[in-house]
């Protein structure tokens, strides 16, 4: 009996080729995903800076005999509520997950002139849109019951609208 010297040990083209398709479908699928998975991590973190500053205006309205910020009172509001006293321009504690200072813009009366929250919040400004008399149904702000009713609305980075209330 002879044996066969001639068989050689290593890995096909075949193999080689098949291995370095399924690495690149695995890292394929994690650079689609990433940027995906990472916008939505954002989101939450910006729905939870959104509740955080919905439970804000009720500590303030219970410090101001029910009443809560009007006009141009918001910015005092975030600092003081928000920014833990730290000076205009500068807050490190009310970030965008992107670094980028949250900025509330006070619109007015839920039907007041001018005031059309459907036109608001649809391009990611950073703008935190606040209404009085107002409430939220879903993703969009509606009328309220009373002055002291408080409804605000955030582009998310991602998909959608953050809704919140007081």
């Amino acid at each position: 009996m002879s044996k066969n010297n001639n068989s050689k040990k290593g890995f096909t083209i075949i193999e080689v080729v098949l291995v370095l398709a399924i690495a690149g479908l695995i890292f394929l699928m994690v650079f689609i995903g990433y940027p995906a998975l990472r916008t939505g991590q954002q989101d939450t973190q910006r729905k939870d800076d959104l509740a955080r500053f919905s439970s804000q205006i009720a500590n303030y309205s219970s410090n101001n005999r029910g009443r809560v910020p009007k006009n141009d009172g918001w910015a005092a509001f975030v600092k003081d509520y928000l920014c833990e006293g730290e000076a205009a321009g500068s807050c490190t504690t009310f970030v965008d997950p992107d670094g980028t200072e949250y900025t509330p813009s006070y619109k007015g009366a839920f039907g007041g002139a001018g005031v059309n929250p459907a036109n608001d919040a649809k391009t990611f400004d950073h703008i935190i849109y606040i209404y009085e008399n107002a409430k939220c149904d879903g993703e969009e702000v509606v009328k309220g019951t009373g002055n002291r009713d408080i409804a605000f609305v955030y582009k998310l980075g991602g998909a959608g609208r953050y809704c919140g209330t007081n």
